[in-house]
């Protein structure tokens, strides 16, 4: 059967493992973004930082960030989980991409794995997750969140018809000196 979020809702004890890698599969009451094409957006989760997921018609899972930025993050609602339990700082991932450079993308994901405060409760909800859902690891999740990322076409607006920009950043890990020092 495969992963939908009504299959992963069904299981609380998986929910609240995600929610210990900052996801919440409960939508915001009130639309604040418009999807063009997509008559009636099916928000699928939040973040602590009030960004929505978003599960598109494609089914491509889309991430609207609460600053302006939007972008395609995974192929499918299978492939969004496997990246939020691999990388759950996948968004620092994308703000340190130099714009979208894959290479930097994966430096930034070796050094965020190093400086992770609570790795051991990070691996344990890892696999408490993917023992739960009987998931297997990512094979490559910094890439296949570039590819998505890359090839997004959805265009997201505000409520004032201002569209939001893509997921790429401009930084660094090397414009941030405890990142710098974890990569070297």
């Amino acid at each position: 059967m495969p992963l939908t979020p009504e299959v992963l809702t069904a299981r609380g004890e998986v929910v609240a493992w995600l929610g210990s890698l900052d996801v919440t599969f409960a939508p915001d009451e009130e639309p604040w973004f418009t999807i063009d094409g997509v008559e009636s957006p099916r928000q699928i989760g939040s973040d602590g930082s009030g960004g929505a997921f978003v599960l598109l018609p494609s089914q491509n899972v889309l991430y609207v960030s609460s600053e302006g930025r939007a972008g395609i993050i995974a192929e499918d609602f299978e492939a969004f989980v496997q990246l939020v339990i691999a990388r759950p700082y996948w968004l620092d991932i994308l703000k340190f991409s130099a714009g979208g450079d894959l290479a930097e993308m994966r430096r930034a994901a070796g050094a965020l794995e190093a400086t992770l405060e609570d790795e051991d409760d990070v691996n344990e909800a890892r696999e408490e997750i993917r023992g739960g859902l009987d998931l297997p690891e990512a094979d490559d999740p910094v890439g296949a969140l570039y590819e998505a990322v890359a090839a997004s076409d959805a265009i997201v607006r505000a409520t004032d018809g201002s569209p939001f920009t893509t997921l790429f950043n401009r930084f660094s890990i090397d414009s941030n000196p405890m990142l710098r020092n974890a990569a070297a």
